[in-house]
């Protein structure tokens, strides 16, 4: 997915190079995750590196359409949690395409700063990983750890999903060629997996039975730490009516692909000192 999204940004890119209303953008931040592991005390010590790339169509001075490939990882850990018997952790890496649309509150063409908001859809892949008792790197997806595929009607989460991009922050015109913004995107998401944490605990007799010691090992991992024995079938191990959430914060440079020149801004300019001799008071 991330090397089809390269090649139609570089095909459109070479396409459109000629075209004064398009930009293209850079980005660079942290990626942040809420949901069943961790709390709000835990935002800092779970924050990773971010960056992406992107392409902006400018339909006027206040309203673009964005291309995005963001990419970035997440994690959580009971350890920085309230919830730290239970002893679970995990991470993951998001690789995220969205289109969007971006509003800019005030012209960056008249004024040097303005907020601004964007609200979008996108498609994202993750797959979440641990380390074991040994420091063993294990595949949480694989471990089926609440049942997926033989308990209930539970059935294998799908890893790669659907979010919706929101967010917004700061532009600074540095010239009517490029930008520099402060930004704060949060991704709603339509899975309670991103942590492999959602419902409840299954037998664990069962657990080792369908997919092994591991499994029922990584399960519930409360043992690691002297908090008690594995918990008994349908005891609460997630909050299944609240999805995982993720976020990118960070500063994003964008740049027009043809710059406009000189001719263009001194059009500008010129607009606007027409404007102002019509609103002057008539000779006489």
């Amino acid at each position: 997915m991330k090397k089809y999204f390269f090649v139609f940004l570089l095909l459109l890119t070479t396409h459109l190079l000629q075209a004064q209303s398009f930009f293209t953008s850079f980005f660079a931040g942290v990626s942040n995750y809420k949901g069943d592991l961790g709390d709000g005390n835990s935002v800092l010590p779970n924050s990773h590196p971010a960056f992406g790339v992107g392409c902006l169509y400018e339909f006027n001075h206040r309203m673009l359409v964005r291309l995005d490939g963001t990419f970035g990882k997440v994690s959580g850990s009971d350890k920085l949690s309230r919830n730290r018997d239970r002893n679970l952790s995990f991470y993951s890496k998001i690789n995220e395409f969205s289109v969007s649309f971006e509003y800019v509150l005030f012209d960056l063409y008249d004024y040097k700063v303005s907020p601004y908001a964007i609200l979008g859809v996108g498609r994202f892949n993750f797959n979440p990983f641990t380390k074991n008792k040994n420091d063993q790197v294990v595949n949480l997806y694989e471990q089926n750890t609440e049942g997926q595929g033989f308990y209930k009607d539970r059935k294998a989460y799908k890893l790669t999903q659907t979010s919706i991009p929101f967010g917004g922050g700061l532009q600074w015109a540095i010239n009517d060629d490029k930008r520099l913004a402060i930004v704060v995107g949060i991704r709603k998401t339509f899975t309670d997996y991103l942590d492999d944490v959602s419902t409840t605990y299954v037998d664990q007799a069962l657990l080792t039975e369908k997919r092994g010691s591991n499994a029922a090992s990584l399960a519930y991992r409360g043992g690691e730490v002297g908090a008690g024995s594995y918990p008994r079938d349908g005891a609460k191990r997630g909050n299944s009516n609240n999805k995982d959430w993720y976020s990118f914060s960070g500063i994003s440079y964008r740049v027009r692909l043809k710059a406009r020149g000189a001719k263009a801004r001194n059009i500008r300019v010129d607009k606007i000192s027409n404007n102002k001799s019509k609103t002057s008071c008539p000779k006489f």
